[in-house]
């Protein structure tokens, strides 16, 4: 039986790019909520309306072709032009250095995404805590495949579906384990998903104040700074969000802006002032920018692999 598929197609008012965009999202090239297909990039959500596969066209700056599929469907297309960055508002954004003004004439599409899926952006963000992104994503590739759902429609195999709260909350920790997540990590995901439901309503009561969504998310042990950064400049459309604890954040503004690595977050916020409320904007054009590399010599995080402590 051929599934139903529904599609929109969205135009902008600025130059939008899909993958640029939503690159954000994806969590390694294993992530099974991700895919890019050529053209087409394929994604999974868990809607709260249920689960959604969905399917983006870009074909044209300005306009991007969507088709959706599963129960949830109907909801994302309704708000996909939200998703890719409609409300985010770049015209106040001031380049102030050759390194970003390069940067944003290059990736003149890039836009700060809004999901307002808080959970989706919690749990990922929590998982990559304080540890190498290899070992983070493997981790989220397996427990994703393991406890997420097949994902409706004709999605790529391999695809998965983000598991709900409930799922999360009962991963035993065998499995935690033999993903190489700690017992720290792994209890404050169970921790979050518990009171997902109370997350979801407050951002969705709070959606222009984002420093009481903050401090909701920070209010639960095991969530900082770094965390909720992270799930702001994905799920809440934050432009401003600065992930600051992040082990590479100093070496890559202070080599691009600086022309010196960086240490401390103080140093890291003074040099990015300016830029408010673009910060989380600056952090990624230099992300993207070929002229801001720190240097290959500098410190690195250890790797520990938490399935043999």
């Amino acid at each position: 039986m051929k599934a139903n598929v529904l599609a929109r197609q969205v135009r902008f008012d600025m130059p939008v790019n899909t993958w640029l965009t939503l690159s954000v999202l994806r969590h390694g090239v294993g992530d099974p909520t991700t895919r890019r297909d050529g053209p087409v990039l394929w994604r999974t959500s868990l809607m709260s309306s249920g689960a959604a596969t969905y399917a983006l066209t870009q074909v044209g700056p300005r306009q991007v072709d969507a088709r959706a599929w599963g129960p949830g469907g109907a909801e994302l297309l309704e708000s996909v032009d939200v998703l890719l960055g409609a409300q985010d508002d770049p015209c106040s954004f001031e380049t102030r250095h050759p390194v970003v003004a390069d940067a944003h004439r290059r990736y003149s599409g890039l836009r700060v995404p809004l999901t307002g899926r808080l959970l989706e952006a919690l749990i990922p963000a929590i998982i990559e805590q304080k540890v190498v992104s290899l070992d983070a994503f493997a981790a989220w590739r397996r427990l994703v495949t393991r406890f997420g759902t097949l994902p409706p429609g004709p999605a790529p195999a391999g695809m998965r579906v983000f598991p709900t709260a409930e799922a999360w909350a009962s991963i035993p920790s065998w499995e935690w384990h033999r993903a190489g997540v700690d017992p720290r990590r792994a209890r404050t995901v169970q921790a979050v998903a518990r009171v997902a439901a109370q997350l979801e309503r407050l951002a969705a009561a709070h959606p222009h104040d984002l420093p009481t969504v903050y401090r909701g998310l920070q209010s639960i042990p095991g969530v900082g700074v770094w965390t909720a950064a992270e799930v702001g400049a994905r799920a809440l459309g934050d432009a401003d969000a600065v992930s600051f604890g992040d082990y590479h954040l100093g070496a890559l503004v202070g080599s691009a802006l600086m022309d010196r690595r960086l240490v401390r977050d103080d140093e890291i916020a003074e040099v990015l002032e300016p830029w408010r409320p673009h910060r989380r904007r600056v952090v990624r054009l230099l992300e993207l920018s070929p002229y801001a590399r720190p240097e290959r010599r500098g410190p690195r995080m250890p790797r520990v692999d938490h399935r043999l402590v």
